[in-house]
């Protein structure tokens, strides 16, 4: 049912004659929408396009739509992703007036920017990101001190000098919540001038910082902190893939070239190794899940998936990031102050309960109660499941019986850090949230401002700001997800009739989903399974045959073959070839219907 509080649909048009109609691409809109030969404005057969509901279903009478925006035709090249991105309601051109503003920033920063900042320009500071980053928010830089301890100082990009509270950019940041990073482009939440250019801590120029330095013990303690406004320069752009090949390659032709930010470097990996050490200590649950990327060719086409390394590099940055949102929540938790936080709640007692069973399944026990877990007793059985067929599966449902972390002004912790304070202040070119972070320490800490009328006034703003961060935040998200699935089986396409060895990721009534090693999913269709008539056995994740007994459980590795894609609906078929429990018997290849999705109504 096409609910009233959507007022446009997404999807392909087809043209009837004296009428035409949409097909929505969110699955969820099972009905066209018929279009009126006066609302067609244009829109031929194949036409992705944007239809406004003008009346909503009654009965057995449609919805109506008329034809807002045409964006291509359906096979134009990247109209595929700029369909996706108006499904989700993602703004791409930025209005007038935004650019305006920021044609009005400067490109150097001047005299009077330095009052009130700490100069740091000859401090040794740098940033760590991928080689392809353009909006370099945040730097780093790591001493050990003469009595053992280390002094961490992490520099975030002063977006909030640039962007003032009300201004059309900070507006404009407001309503998209995010930048949004899909495939083959970055939606940023503000202009380039502003995220590639003032605001990016590009090396060897002068930039402005929001600024926190820790004194940090051998434990791992915060034991001092400092926030502060200051300006840097950087001294090195470094790439995780070159600190990654100092620390862990110990490539000397790369040493060499950085030779005397080496020492720093390895200071910083101790430090890091400390920092995960007392997180873990406390029970932090850490999914290290397997994050694959797309690789696309110029016009925009799926040509290879491939695994993204987490090494050294990637996280030290996450440990200092991490210790940095920390160190800022706490302080204002104590302050006592309107502030936002991110906060991640104890999991669902009933979804937690059955990912309990299907622990107990698999051999697994826990320590606690779905209604009473420490995070700890979690990351005890990821420990316990690593290096295992299982351990990936284990960590996703994992995942799924925990509730999803968002932005609130009450400071409740974040179950999955096992921490009692955190916020997000890290990122401000690329969240709103960081940026309002940062607008209330400049409000709270430099300007001093602690009167009844401004706490009222983020007493009363911050709970909206938070409810909307949180539903752009995941409209971002399941953008991003729809994209890699899209690209994903486009480049499966191409590899109809190979044969792959993957694991069970999850069982259903209709079917069992496998997930290759390049994290593609794909599903083997119950009716492929002709050995034995299978039952779905909720409790463990699996389907039983009825006369054999045979067991097909998430976490099994099976081998599958590649027999059909739905581009369109981002879907891969695959049939199972082989599996470890499994006596199925092979069906002549002309009753397989390749790349034929099953009926709906077998999927609910």
């Amino acid at each position: 049912m096409l609910e009233r509080a959507v007022h446009q649909v997404v999807g392909t048009f087809e043209d009837a004659g004296s009428f035409g109609f949409v097909i929505a691409d969110d699955k969820r809109i099972p009905n066209d929408i018929f279009i009126p030969e006066h609302m067609k404005h244009g829109a031929v057969t194949g036409h992705k396009v944007i239809a406004q509901i003008t009346k909503y279903p009654e009965g057995r009478m449609s919805a109506e739509g008329e034809i807002s925006n045409i964006l291509g035709h359906k096979n134009d090249p990247g109209i595929d992703i700029i369909s996706i991105i108006h499904k989700h309601g993602i703004a791409i051109d930025f209005p007038e007036e935004v650019m305006e503003a920021a044609a009005e920033v400067p490109d150097e920063i001047s005299e009077s920017d330095l009052e009130g900042r700490k100069d740091l320009r000859n401090e040794t500071i740098v940033t760590i990101d991928g080689a392809d980053a353009k909006d370099l928010d945040d730097a780093v830089s790591v001493q050990k001190l003469d009595n053992g301890n280390y002094k961490l100082g992490v520099y975030i990009a002063d977006v909030t000098h640039y962007v003032p509270e009300g201004s059309p950019i900070d507006k404009e940041a407001f309503e998209r919540g995010t930048s949004v990073y899909l495939v083959d482009r970055v939606i940023p939440m503000i202009p380039h001038r502003l995220s590639n250019g003032i605001c990016s801590l590009n090396p060897q120029v002068d930039r402005l910082t929001l600024s926190c330095e820790m004194e940090i013990d051998s434990t791992g303690k915060v034991i001092n902190h400092d926030i502060f406004p200051a300006v840097i320069k950087t001294t090195e752009r470094m790439t995780y893939t070159d600190v990654n090949k100092i620390l862990v390659d110990k490539d000397e032709e790369v040493r060499n070239r950085y030779k005397p930010l080496v020492p720093m470097f390895e200071q910083m990996e101790k430090l890091a190794a400390i920092l995960r050490s007392k997180r873990m200590g406390r029970g932090a649950i850490d999914f290290d899940f397997k994050e694959a990327q797309v690789l696309v060719n110029e016009n925009g086409k799926a040509e290879d998936v491939v695994l993204r390394e987490r090494l050294v590099g990637e996280r030290l940055i996450e440990e200092f990031m991490l210790a940095a949102n920390e160190t800022i929540a706490e302080h204002f938790h104590w302050m006592d102050v309107p502030f936002i936080h991110r906060i991640h709640e104890d999991p669902d007692e009933s979804k937690l309960q059955h990912f309990f069973e299907f622990l107990a399944g698999l051999g697994y026990t826990v320590k606690g109660t779905a209604n009473e877990i420490h995070p700890q007793a979690l990351q005890k059985v990821i420990d316990a499941a690593e290096g295992k067929p299982e351990e990936m599966i284990i960590s996703k449902l994992m995942l799924r019986s925990m509730q999803q972390a968002k932005y609130d002004p009450k400071s409740v912790g974040h179950f999955g850090l096992a921490t009692d304070f955190y916020t997000h202040f890290t990122s401000p070119i690329r969240r709103y949230p960081d940026l309002m972070v940062h607008r209330l320490i400049r409000t709270y800490l430099i300007n001093k401002d602690l009167t009844g009328k401004t706490i009222g006034k983020w007493k009363d703003n911050l709970p909206e700001i938070a409810r909307h961060s949180s539903e752009k935040e995941r409209a971002a998200v399941d953008a991003e997800r729809e994209t890699d699935d899209l690209k994903k089986a486009e480049y499966m396409e191409s590899r109809i009739g190979e044969e792959f060895t993957g694991v069970i990721s999850s069982v259903t009534s209709f079917g069992l989903f496998v997930e290759l090693e390049n994290t593609v999913e794909g599903l083997v269709h119950v009716s492929y399974l002709t050995d034995d008539y299978y039952h779905f056995d909720d409790r463990s994740y699996a389907l039983i045959g009825e006369a054999t007994g045979n067991v097909l459980r998430i976490g099994e590795e099976v081998s599958v073959k590649v027999i059909g894609v739905n581009i369109d609906e981002h879907v891969v078929d695959f049939d199972l070839v082989e599996a470890p429990n499994s006596k199925k018997q092979k069906r002549p290849a002309k009753s397989r219907k390749k790349g034929k999705r099953k009926p709906k109504k077998n999927q609910s």
